[in-house]
């Protein structure tokens, strides 16, 4: 799931987070097909097992591309090229071993002191180098490209952290652990973020549909697909994306054709368009740092989404 980057302590123009989605989420191939209805809640990643290591060998995963990772021994300095990854890091008990970040990593607050790889679009190669990693945590191979084949010279693995579904975020926090060696605080952090949205999917399995267009853009507007973990988190709560089914992830898209589908609510991490509001649609509005990163805390956007959407049906 994309994420909306801070520059100079501010966010970025959500159409600007649109185009970046658009690029990333292009480069990253198919995830699973967006449904435009009820989710059944969170249910086990769908990774393959990395196969098993054998004596002696280090910790191995597989990770959202679908690749093996293996060290040589449990990570200690670790790099994050995403603020969720830094995020992810830290759920999986293993915040001490990361040795830098990327702008925009503000969470949680011991991140902030981290050294500073500049724009997680274009990481310098110098501070990885003087960083000396043994692990990168990256979220898109298209922004870590130049990055990766400097660190795959001096044998640095990457895992790559792109959750498309709630049930992905507990599944990498479990992966990190195994290769930080954190197993047991990662599997507790897995198990307590599951329970939490299987709580919520439970609380609002059945209630009735509410129709959600989600505004990744204002000014033009632009959405997303189904094929990411906010839209999951829309369908959990009982909503549906009205844009869950086109094949482009963040697609730019008029007035009209949003009109047409028929939303009741709209949901944004920025303010909604005034066209939108001035057609009656309810708004959702949620801190963009815990909506748009595919991090432990989109359970909390989760949370906010599912009472507003409850807000929307009106008294039971």
């Amino acid at each position: 799931m994309a994420e909306i980057p801070r520059r100079h302590g501010s966010r970025r123009p959500l159409r600007l987070a649109a185009a970046l989605l658009t690029a990333a989420w292009t480069a990253a191939g198919p995830a699973f097909a967006g449904d435009p209805g009820r989710a059944a809640g969170p249910t086990p990643a769908s990774r393959a097992a990395a196969p098993a290591a054998p004596d002696g060998a280090g910790p191995a995963v597989t990770d959202d591309l679908g690749r093996e990772v293996r060290l040589a021994a449990p990570a200690r300095r670790a790099i994050a090229l995403a603020p969720h990854a830094a995020e992810l890091v830290y759920a999986a008990g293993a915040g001490a071993y990361l040795a830098g970040t990327v702008r925009g990593t503000d969470y949680p607050p011991a991140a902030r002191g981290l050294p500073s790889l500049g724009d997680g679009t274009r990481p310098s190669l110098e501070m990885a180098t003087a960083l000396r990693p043994d692990l990168a945590v990256a979220w898109q191979p298209a922004l870590a490209a130049p990055l990766e084949r400097m660190l795959a010279a001096h044998g640095v693995p990457v895992y790559y952290s792109d959750p498309r579904t709630l049930a992905d975020i507990p599944a990498a926090i479990e992966d990190l652990g195994v290769l930080f060696g954190t197993a047991a605080a990662a599997r507790r952090a897995a198990d307590d973020l599951r329970r939490r949205l299987g709580e919520l999917g439970e609380r609002y399995r059945n209630r009735p549909l509410v129709r959600v267009f989600i505004q990744a853009g204002a000014s033009p507007l632009y959405t997303i697909n189904g094929r990411n973990a906010l839209s999951d988190a829309v369908a959990l709560c009982g909503g549906v994306n009205i844009f869950a089914g086109l094949s482009v992830p963040a697609p730019q898209v008029g007035l009209e054709a949003v009109l047409a589908a028929a939303p009741q609510a709209v949901v944004s991490g920025g303010p909604p368009a005034p066209e939108l509001l001035a057609a009656g649609l309810r708004p959702i509005v949620i801190d963009p740092d815990l909506l748009y990163r595919a991090g432990p805390r989109l359970a909390d956007a989760a949370r906010q989404l599912c009472e507003g959407l409850e807000a929307v049906r009106g008294p039971r």
